[in-house]
């Protein structure tokens, strides 16, 4: 037997039907509300039950749910639910501290193998052990019971962010050091000329290890019009090890010295500083801002330094601060270009890819220059 509602009809004002065209076509109110304004539009203009089922896709005991409370309360009544609860929470707050600990702590801590939490794992652990430890209102804590209480905090045990910690004692030190050298670098190249040599040259060195070499298993696809847009890449490839390139960055004039080489050792970075020596005036000092690699302190390159007396001269970045190194930018434009999705058939190829890389960009050098010079805080 067919439904009085069925029967009736829904007669809306102007006004209410442009509402619910708004809510049927908003993007952004529940799927519920939308929903159910398509129901009460297509009934008010007399579609059938059946057709409205195919087009909104809801069941047919929904539909007449929302017309009949429309009919009997309202349009506003029809669209939205209204706010209840069966029982008060049971959840006390000392069983939420119990599990705020909980999340607090790392699995590992409670036997299990995972390194961090899931919001699942929670609530099975509280679940299992919740009631032996007092707290008998975990016995059926599911996994958005877990949510809810992390969420009044927030604790986010499943998510990983990382940070860099400090572990030079003398880190606000240093960096005042090298952040002085790039401020006095700026005033400097202010005052000369381009074709004037300072007499303290400071250049910005550092190594970027484990450059791979990978070869194409298949020949790339070029782009064709009417085909593809974009070059079409095998996803298979082949590794055929690494190499590490030795970058010295002028900050005067933007040159690099650059060198590749299979290893970073002792004997290589005394190659990047007798090239160096060879190319700047004997008169200038070459002013030096490094990291503490063991390749540069060690006592082959302490030995070559003795046999330059006053020709080099040491800024040390403090540990862990490889981002205050100038160079740093040098790397990142490389991988941003010549090295971005480079394939090669040898090591000896990725070799001259990048030698040849490193002659682009001296052929149109940039000054690298440093512009947060707020970060030097006063001793």
């Amino acid at each position: 037997m067919p439904r009085k509602s069925q029967k009736a009809k829904l007669i809306l004002s102007k006004e209410t039907h442009e509402q619910l065209q708004k809510i049927a076509q908003s993007r952004t109110s529940p799927v519920r509300e939308v929903q159910r304004a398509n129901i009460l539009l297509r009934y008010s203009e007399g579609m059938f039950i059946t057709d409205i089922e195919k087009t909104v896709h809801v069941s047919r005991p929904s539909i007449y749910k929302w017309i009949e409370k429309a009919l009997a309360m309202g349009i506003e009544e029809g669209l939205k639910d209204k706010y209840h609860r069966p029982k008060e929470p049971v959840i006390t707050g000392e069983a939420k501290a119990w599990v705020v600990n909980l999340a607090c702590k790392k699995p590992t801590d409670y036997g299990y193998a995972a390194e961090m939490w899931t919001r699942s794992a929670l609530a099975k652990h509280a679940r299992e052990y919740g009631p032996a430890a007092g707290h008998d209102c975990l016995q059926k804590a599911a996994k958005a019971t877990v949510q809810r209480i992390l969420d009044e905090h927030p604790v986010r045990p499943h998510k990983m962010a990382y940070y860099l910690e400090r572990r030079d004692p003398e880190f606000e030190k240093k960096m005042e050091e090298v952040l002085c050298v790039y401020k006095e670098v700026a005033l400097q190249n202010e005052a000369t000329q381009p074709d004037d040599v300072p007499s303290i040259i400071t250049v910005s060195v550092d190594e970027k290890p484990g450059v791979q070499a990978i070869k194409n298993v298949a020949p790339d696809i070029l782009p064709e019009p009417g085909k593809q847009s974009s070059i079409m890449r095998d996803y298979e490839y082949k590794r055929l090890g690494t190499i590490s390139i030795l970058a010295a960055l002028d900050l005067h004039n933007g040159y690099v010295f650059g060198q590749v080489h299979d290893k970073h050792r002792s004997c290589e970075f005394i190659s990047l500083l007798k090239e160096m020596d060879a190319y700047y005036p004997v008169e200038s000092t070459i002013r030096v801002i490094l990291d503490n690699h063991s390749a540069h302190i060690s006592k082959e390159t302490m030995k070559y330094l003795a046999s330059r007396p006053g020709r080099f001269l040491y800024v040390h970045t403090p540990k862990h601060g490889s981002w205050l190194n100038l160079v740093e930018t040098l790397f990142s434009k490389m991988a941003r270009t010549f090295l971005k999705h480079i394939r090669v058939n040898s090591k000896a190829e990725l070799k001259e890819r990048i030698l040849q890389g490193i002659k682009e960009i001296n052929e149109l050098p940039v000054v690298h220059r440093w512009k947060k010079f707020s970060l030097v805080t006063s001793s």
